[in-house]
């Protein structure tokens, strides 16, 4: 059983090693573990042939699993973190990791270990946030998406642990929060995720881009204030 940090709840849909977690930690709150959404498949196929492809982009360990079994043996894999080339589970892949896991980091990694470019399939999620694509758009690095996995929330819906503040990583997350979340703070991940939690008449307290640096300082902001002992 966890032991209590005296420090204030935060639930997201993350587990507690996860680097958004991490950084939930670094600005004073405690993550708490809320996982109320699922990676469905989507069922489409690759966009292009394997033998046209110089490396597969995966950006997520939801991606990494609805892919694993039909990556051809020696694929190179660029993997956005370790978590997602864990979730690869297979030796026989070439998986390179970039020195943070971030869109961006791996995309510094596509330049520097293909420097002369090529065609790269991309694994993503239905609402990945895109970065990628705007980054190699009218560039040498070709992008081809595959939509591997959609989300979609658990059956039936968890209840919300007891927490001072919730975090909204995607729109469907914050409709599915807005109701549950009326008596606590509400911060939202991108401008996207906070109109979804002003559709669902449950305006978020906070927003920031959807980067851990920036959700980090955000958390810091909105720190609960301590209340002052009497005299």
């Amino acid at each position: 059983m966890t032991q209590p940090t005296g420090l204030p709840r935060l639930a997201l849909a993350r587990p507690a090693q996860h680097p958004l977690a991490e950084a939930v930690r670094r600005a004073g709150w405690e993550p708490v573990p809320y996982l109320f959404t699922n990676a469905e498949p989507t069922g489409f196929p690759p966009p292009r042939p394997w033998s046209d492809l110089a490396a597969v982009l995966v950006l997520s360990p939801a991606g990494a699993r609805a892919v694993a079994a039909v990556l051809p043996d020696g694929t190179r894999c660029l993997a956005q973190g370790a978590g997602t080339a864990e979730a690869l589970g297979r030796r026989n892949l070439a998986v390179s990791l970039p020195s943070e896991a971030r869109a961006e980091a791996l995309w510094a990694l596509l330049q520097a270990t293909f420097p002369e470019g090529g065609d790269f399939l991309l694994v993503r999620g239905e609402r990945s946030r895109g970065f990628l694509e705007s980054a190699a758009q009218d560039t040498v690095w070709r992008l081809h998406p595959w939509t591997t996995h959609r989300e979609a929330a658990a059956e039936p819906l968890p209840r919300l642990p007891v927490v001072e503040a919730v975090l909204a990583l995607s729109p469907l997350q914050a409709e599915l929060l807005g109701p549950l979340a009326v008596a606590v703070r509400r911060f939202a991940w991108g401008q996207g995720t906070a109109e979804a939690f002003a559709r669902a008449g449950t305006p978020a307290h906070a927003t920031c881009p959807p980067k851990p640096e920036l959700l980090e300082a955000l958390l810091v902001a909105n720190l609960p204030k301590k209340e002052e002992s009497p005299c």
